[in-house]
Order: C-alpha cells, then structure tokens, then sequence
C-alpha cells in the first residue's frame, strides 16, 4: 500500500494501459478518479470491478483536448477529495498516414489529444500541487519518438513533445517538492495496437529482446514507481518499458 492515502488522476482510464494504471495505483491504496471520453460502458465496468475489490475510485466523462474540460475535472476532484497529489497523463490516439496523404484533421486530432491535453491537466494540477509542495506527474509517452516510424509523424511529434514538456516541467517543478516523469512503452497488448500485431506480431517479438510483447500490467507497475514516495529523487527521466525493443530499433 504504497500510495495509501494519496489521490490520483487519470486522464484516458477505462480501456489498456489506462486501465491498468487505475488498477495498480488503486491496489497501492490511492484513490482514483480517471477520465473517458466515449466508452461508458468500459468505465461503468472499471468503476464496479474496483468498487468490489474495496477501492475508492470515480469515473469522469470529459475531452481531454478541451482546457475547459480540464478545469473542470480537476476541480471535481478537488471538490471531492480536497487535494490530487498524482497526475498520470495517458489519453492518446492515433490517427496513422504517410505525410504526404495526412489532412490537417489527422495530425490536429492527434497533436490536440495527445500532446495537449497534457498541457491543460498540468496546467490545472500544478497550482494546488505547488500549494501542497508535494506532487508526482507521470506522462505516457511512447518509444515511437525515440526513433522514425513511416506513418507516425504525428503521433512521433506528439510524444516527442511530451518528453520535451517533461524535462522542462520537472526543471521548474522540482524546487516546490514535484517530480515530473515520464514512461515510454514499446509493443503494448491493447486495442491500439491490434491492426498492427494482427499484420506482424511475430516479426514485431523478433526484434524484442525479452521476445514477448508488453502489457498493460509492464506499464502499470513503472507508473505506480515513479508515482510513489520510493521515486522522490527521480525527475526529468524518460523510463522506457519496452523489453529491448529499442536496442536494435525497428
């Protein structure tokens, strides 16, 4: 019960490695608030496995991309729990095509969703973090901007920038006791993934040094680190959970 006592926020909670991360954070005592876009039923669903395994945890509908909304999700669990000592930023999506077929909708939907809807949770978390002089945010990046992906030049700049946005954060942060992380998975068994193991899978684990693909659990359990008081010398660091991918690259 690491996080017992703490309250966490969630953005993109209901399905993979969202999901997950409630989960771990909620089973290390925290309580939990996670942000869902469409899935109702997904986070109906999350909200009562957890409530009967004896976790405090509420589900909020909201976009992500939308600072309006981020205003208000932070302040509804503020108004609930008085204080949000850990942000995990992982709402994302792609919305893959090579650059010379991508329309401007394509890469707006991915850099708004993605890279900004980080901006607006962290820009509505740090003045009551900083008021606490206590605060952990984790942001879900990807090893996708770690290396040229044909058809992800979107998606790479977006995570590329939450990198960028990490580093600078926990340079500003650090003095008023909040740490700024973030992890970069690999291959990841989730719904996001599936049209793309469905054509390679078995190419993709070849090139895997633990020869499996990850899963929501792999990132669950480095986020609940970096979220806890066992990280609070830890900021400005990038944590790649990918098994080796990235030793050899794609």
């Amino acid at each position: 019960m690491k996080l017992a006592g703490k309250t966490a926020l969630v953005t993109g909670g209901s399905r993979g490695i969202g999901r997950g991360i409630v989960w771990q954070l909620a089973r290390e005592g925290a309580k939990v608030a996670f942000v869902y876009r469409s899935d109702t039923e997904s986070a109906n669903q999350l909200v009562k496995d957890l409530e009967l395994d004896q976790r405090e945890v509420i589900a909020i509908q909201a976009d992500v991309s939308d600072p309006e909304s981020a205003e208000t999700v932070v302040g509804n669990v503020l108004e609930t729990w008085e204080r949000i000592d850990i942000l995990v930023n992982n709402a994302g999506i792609i919305r893959d095509n090579l650059l010379a077929m991508m329309d401007l909708d394509q890469w707006q939907a991915v850099i708004d969703t993605n890279l900004g809807s980080v901006f607006h949770f962290c820009n509505a978390v740090v003045r009551p973090m900083m008021s606490q002089r206590h605060g952990r945010i984790i942001n879900i990046s990807s090893v996708a901007s770690h290396f040229g992906n044909p058809g992800q030049s979107n998606y790479a700049a977006s995570k590329g920038g939450i990198e960028g946005m990490t580093r600078c954060l926990a340079a500003e942060l650090g003095k008023r006791g909040i740490t700024v992380n973030a992890v970069a998975p690999g291959f990841i068994e989730t719904d996001m993934t599936e049209d793309i193991r469905n054509m390679a899978e078995g190419e993709i684990v070849k090139k895997i040094s633990c020869r499996r693909l990850g899963n929501a659990e792999d990132i669950a359990h480095a986020t609940a680190y970096l979220a806890s008081d066992e990280a609070s010398y830890v900021t400005g660091h990038v944590l790649v959970v990918d098994g080796g991918l990235t030793l050899g690259g794609l």
